[in-house]
């Protein structure tokens, strides 16, 4: 049986920013599965206007998935993806990874998680304007994507340094794989 990778999906989520994740994940090879969940069940969609129905809800995510992914999208900026932090404090709090990308990195440092371990983000002075309550500015760094404690963090500009992240906290590939992949996506077969 494969493992539960869990997309939280919602209106306007930015849908490109897991597609090499989950493109990678949810392949014949892997021993990954993709699902979607979103606050409820109805049909979603996407920057893009992908229309994808979730698998599951936050009322009914399975407790056994293997990483939890936060994609970006306004509706972050807006407070409407508020209703997913159970799933995220459960998430870290079994220590299954959690990974957050533009601005779902804010709802990540607005309830605390990044106060304490190295992250990332859009800016540092738009994670502020975003998350009162964020108390880790010692912790940030300006690059692409970072994983700290099991948390990974990515910029809005980073879906394939994401990825990369992903890929070395799940291990599910080599990190010499890991990084002959991300070289073959970042420059092309026909690197400039």
């Amino acid at each position: 049986m494969k493992k539960e990778v869990i997309i939280f999906i919602f209106d306007g989520y930015a849908d490109w920013e897991p597609a090499f994740l989950c493109s990678e994940l949810n392949s014949m090879e892997s021993e990954y599965v993709v699902k979607t969940m979103s606050l409820d069940k109805n049909p979603k969609f996407s920057m893009g206007g992908f229309q994808v129905i979730p698998d599951y809800s936050v009322h009914d995510v399975p407790g056994d998935f293997s990483l939890l992914v936060l994609t970006g999208g306004t509706a972050w900026i807006e407070q409407k993806n508020n209703g997913v932090l159970p799933v995220a404090e459960y998430a870290v709090n079994r220590q299954i990874p959690v990974g957050a990308i533009c601005n779902a990195v804010n709802f990540m440092a607005e309830n605390g998680f990044l106060d304490q371990i190295p992250h990332t983000g859009n800016t540092l002075e738009f994670m502020k304007s975003q998350a009162p309550h964020y108390k880790g500015d010692r912790y940030f760094t300006e690059r692409q994507a970072v994983s700290s404690s099991g948390i990974i963090t990515a910029n809005g500009s980073a879906a394939l340094e994401f990825a990369k992240e992903i890929f070395l906290v799940l291990k599910n590939k080599t990190e010499k794989e890991v990084d002959e992949w991300y070289r073959m996506h970042k420059q092309g077969f026909y690197p400039a």
